[in-house]
């Protein structure tokens, strides 16, 4: 019996590998598994639909669900989860000593619509006292000139926004003091040890575990997403995929707490996992809709109150309803 053969764009994670490696196969695929900076995966299957299977950005996504036909189905597998306290730089000029201080002031952000940044945006405004309309932003390249929005975004006269000239950057912007502060997934190279820029939370582990124990978020950032077209052809590849993608991920943090030789070159690895089970319980990086709920509804809110959505949708509009349930014996 042939097997369908499918493409699949992702970043390389240790929670995907198995996928690359072809020791989990999904059930009645073959992928083609290609490995690729996110940004490149984003814009190449936003603007051209050009994989079967990808890693998709939370926030564009939900936004793709506005058009009168949606191009994607998402599965509840979270690829990247990240806190984002730490993505927040600000010039030693600035004036800005806590958060509070980012009211009235400039800040560059490399796209409005980055998942990153609609959380730190409703992070800002829900526990720090910063509304998202009490900053003006810049958008641009953070290190190479010319980045624009991977899909329109229309925001009104509620934010002030406007993009950077053609021939800057924001990292150097914000090395010369022409913003305040930067917001964004990927550190500045402008932020270097004894330089002029600073990040905002001096210890940004010690603000994420602090808003994990009052909130209970670890935030998403990316989804896997199914083109339509090829799901309303085989709805059964959204069980398969889903099904694969849990057990690769399942083998991954199996072989991540092997203390006999570390995996990836940090030195405290096993500590700091074991840390985090206790922070965040066992299963912390939770695939499905239900572990994910909150998460889920906090972000749909941020979504549409920065103008990103047309309504707030709902968790469960979000997946294909068949990766949502599994048989059981």
């Amino acid at each position: 019996m042939s097997r369908l053969q499918l493409t699949f764009a992702c970043g390389d994670y240790d929670r995907t590998r198995a996928l690359e490696e072809g020791t989990v196969r999904p059930d009645g695929i073959d992928l083609t598994y290609l490995r690729l900076p996110v940004e490149e995966t984003f814009f190449r299957m936003l603007r051209h639909r050009e994989f079967d299977v990808a890693e998709m950005s939370l926030s564009s996504y939900v936004k793709s669900l506005d058009l009168d036909e949606p191009p994607f189905v998402a599965l509840p597998v979270y690829t990247s989860r990240q806190f984002r306290h730490a993505g927040i730089f600000v010039h030693e000029s600035a004036g800005i000593e806590k958060p509070a201080d980012l009211r009235g002031k400039v800040v560059g952000t490399p796209e409005w619509q980055l998942t990153a940044n609609v959380w730190i945006r409703g992070t800002l405004a829900d526990h720090y006292g910063v509304p998202v309309d009490s900053v003006e932003y810049r958008t641009g390249g953070q290190e190479t000139p010319g980045r624009i929005e991977k899909a329109a975004v229309d925001l009104g006269e509620r934010i002030r926004i406007q993009p950077i000239a053609g021939d800057k950057t924001l990292a150097a912007m914000l090395a010369d003091g022409e913003i305040d502060a930067f917001q964004g997934p990927r550190v500045p190279s402008s932020f270097v040890p004894g330089g002029t820029v600073r990040r905002l939370f001096p210890d940004p582990v010690a603000a994420e575990k602090q808003y994990f124990a009052d909130t209970g978020i670890f935030p998403i950032m990316h989804v896997v997403v199914v083109r339509r077209d090829l799901y309303d052809q085989h709805r059964w590849v959204a069980q398969s995929l889903t099904k694969a993608l849990g057990l690769a991920k399942k083998k991954a943090a199996a072989e991540l707490y092997d203390a006999s030789a570390l995996r990836f070159m940090l030195p405290w690895l096993i500590p700091g996992l074991e840390e985090a089970r206790a922070l965040l319980g066992e299963d912390y990086w939770s695939y499905g809709l239900e572990a994910n709920r909150h998460v889920l509804e906090t972000f749909l809110r941020y979504h549409h109150d920065q103008g990103l959505s047309r309504r707030q949708y709902s968790p469960a509009e979000l997946f294909a309803p068949e990766s949502l349930e599994n048989f059981v014996i």
